[in-house]
């Protein structure tokens, strides 16, 4: 019989629906019925493409006996860490404060008062290299809580403290200057893998938001070491097994230095992030590489994530069946030199193998290898590896897929529309802009309600229950205002400025202007999160900073700046010491510093000198340039008021910090006015 998570939306929770055990979603009755039969509540958190949360589901949550334990002892609660990001910052911190690590799937002991007592991640059936048993750990909590209860109330209580005085102290809230940015450059050159590109040891994990900071850097101060960090990680990611070589996008990251192997779970948040790396770092150098990739990505994005109401799904699974009905990682994605002659004969497996690094041994499990490009000697015909491209990639769509998490989080797909919106201006792709305009759509139609309120998920056309984060306003912020820069269509410029309305109401701290990342009127938990770290993708408070900024440049809007300034204290204080934490923070600085440049773009649109002029505009590496587009006398958006022709011919104005360029006409005059 199902448990009380048939009704939810999260494909996550879906999947644990038919467990014997008694699962309760997170909600006041779940602990309301935890203090009425006086037993603690086991909180598990996860999300439906993490390899490990579907093993212990497995090994754990599917066996009659583990449940039966678990139900007469404990209320078992589930969360989709995507669904509530919240929840799974405030115990992950208490988990990463308790043993010194985290990580998914997240099992953690509460008290009928949600105040966490014991914790873990994995825990195995049998014990396991020194890891006790799942059963093991249910019991010595239940004997804990059965004969010790005072103990673990003060237990509980005092991590509850402690968490509470991890307030962050967050510098002189003085926005950073040029010191502090070239301190964190300095820092990340000292952390740099100068032979693999990237940054630290394995697991090495996309370092988007910091490229996108290396890449500002470069063109304001025209620093050749932070192109040549961004370029160099950029060209190892798109020439290893972490790269889709056959249908484009990128795995969640690699388990080795060398981007050989991946984790191969594809989300929908590293790749929008790196589409638009891949084209900023190609709007930077005019490198190929960057330019096939950048489109790759969008086109995969858009194949295999877009939903059938027009948003994007949040992740592809890293297991699928092998073929033989067991479910294993990576098994769509790996070959053996035997299944490559199967698909091609033997002179093109021959080919195909020296191409894509596939060796006898191979590079991943079991013989298979994941295919890479290896830089190598010699010339390859370039019309016969496309038609080895083809075919593999038909015989790879016989292949059972991986599953696909279809629910649409408001935040990715924000970042998706950025990428969209920029990647189809800079190719001249219409189709991208239009799937950017299509999720826009749905989060206006479907996440935002009449007081602007954004919803944080929906899944098959339904709005789920809850509340949006900081991220979510954010980073669909930053989407829409890509957007008014691409399209000119002023619509976009208005729902962002609901959006940072709101921020400025609900999530700053009016004292200190630092943010927070749950909404002043949102579910109280046992701590407000507040995190100003990049994680896998740009911490609300970063991409607050930069969409915040953003709009005032496009606007004018002076608080819109002041909480922009205010709320960069933090990467001052962060910056030069933990730099690979907080590189959009540091983008966000870097277009600070630069102004940002407000560019407006006068004249008809179907005149190809607007186009040509709106181009150079958005092509521009001036870092957080924004760009407003059209007719002469449009109240659109409002850095075209007042902006006349020059001689009756379209027109381009460059402003900064209060102080104008003279008008121009000519499309090389305004590319050097842009050029950082």
């Amino acid at each position: 019989m199902p448990n009380r998570l048939a009704h939810e939306t999260s494909p996550y929770l879906l999947q644990h629906a038919d467990n014997p055990v008694d699962w309760w979603p997170w909600s006041a009755e779940a602990f309301e019925e935890a203090r009425k039969r006086g037993v603690p509540v086991l909180l598990s958190v996860g999300y439906s493409s993490c390899h490990w949360c579907h093993v212990m589901a497995h090994e754990s949550f599917e066996d009659e006996e583990t449940a039966a334990y678990l139900n007469a002892h404990f209320i078992s609660v589930k969360v989709d860490r995507e669904e509530r990001p919240d929840v799974d910052a405030v115990y992950m911190e208490a988990v990463q404060a308790a043993t010194g690590q985290g990580g998914w799937p997240m099992t953690v002991f509460l008290t009928p008062d949600a105040e966490p007592f014991y914790f873990g991640t994995y825990f195995p059936p049998a014990p396991r290299q020194g890891m006790p048993s799942f059963r093991q750990v249910l019991e010595g909590v239940r004997g804990a809580w059965t004969d010790r209860r005072d103990e673990v109330a003060e237990v509980a209580a005092k991590i509850v403290r402690d968490l509470a005085g991890r307030e962050i102290g967050y510098g002189d809230a003085q926005v950073p200057g040029e010191e502090e940015l070239a301190q964190a450059l300095l820092a990340l050159t000292r952390e740099y893998d100068a032979t693999r590109g990237g940054f630290g040891g394995a697991p090495k994990f996309p370092p988007s938001m910091v490229i996108e900071f290396l890449l500002r850097h470069h063109a304001r101060t025209g620093s050749e070491g932070a192109l040549q960090m961004a370029g160099d990680t950029c060209e190892r990611m798109a020439r290893g097994g972490i790269y889709d070589q056959l249908g484009g996008g990128f795995a969640r990251y690699s388990v080795d230095r060398e981007w050989v192997v991946p984790h191969f779970e594809k989300m929908l948040y590293d790749n929008a992030l790196l589409c638009r790396v891949y084209a900023h770092l190609w709007r930077s150098t005019g490198s190929d590489l960057a330019r096939r990739v950048a489109l790759e990505t969008a086109d995969f994005m858009v194949r295999e994530l877009r939903t059938n109401e027009g948003g994007f799904a949040s992740a592809l699974d890293a297991d699928s069946d092998d073929g033989t009905g067991r479910h294993v990682e990576g098994a769509y994605y790996v070959w053996t030199p035997q299944q490559l002659r199967e698909v091609l004969g033997e002179q093109d497996a021959e080919l195909a193998a020296q191409y894509f690094g596939v060796t006898a041994e191979g590079t991943f499990e079991e013989g298979a290898s994941v295919l890479q490009l290896p830089q190598q000697e010699g010339v390859f015909d370039a019309e016969r590896v496309e038609s080895v491209k083809r075919r593999l990639k038909e015989a790879r769509d016989e292949r059972p897929a991986p599953g696909r998490d279809d629910k649409i989080v408001a935040a990715w797909n924000g970042l998706a529309i950025a990428a969209l919106a920029e990647t189809g201006a800079y190719f001249d792709r219409p189709d991208l802009v239009d799937a950017a305009l299509g999720a826009a759509d749905l989060l206006v139609r479907l996440h935002l309600d009449d007081r602007a309120r954004l919803a944080r998920t929906s899944k098959d056309g339904e709005t789920g229950a809850n509340a949006g984060v900081l991220e979510d306003y954010a980073d669909v912020a930053e989407g829409f205002l890509a957007l008014a820069s691409v399209t000119g269509e002023g619509v976009w410029l208005e729902f962002a400025g609901f959006l940072l309305d709101h921020v400025l109401v609900q999530f700053v701290d009016e004292e200190s202007g630092a943010l927070y990342d749950t909404a002043a009127d949102a579910e109280k938990l046992i701590r407000r999160p507040q995190d100003p770290t990049d994680n896998a993708t740009p911490s609300g408070w970063s991409a607050a900073a930069g969409a915040l900024l953003s709009y005032a440049a496009q606007t004018g809007a002076e608080p819109h700046r002041t909480a922009a300034e205010r709320s960069l204290g933090v990467v001052k204080a962060l910056g030069p010491r933990v730099p690979r934490f907080i590189g959009w923070g540091l983008a966000a600085a870097e277009a600070l510093l630069d102004g940002p440049r407000e560019i407006a773009v006068v004249g008809p649109p179907e005149d190809p000198a607007t186009r040509e002029l709106h181009r150079a505009a958005l092509l521009g590496t001036a870092p957080g340039a924004v760009v407003a587009v059209g007719a002469p006398g449009s109240d659109e958006l409002p850095l075209l008021a007042d902006r006349p022709l020059v001689d009756d011919e379209p027109t381009a104005y460059v402003c900064r910090n209060f102080t104008c360029d003279a008008p121009t006409t000519e499309v090389d005059r305004l590319k050097e006015a842009l050029s950082g």
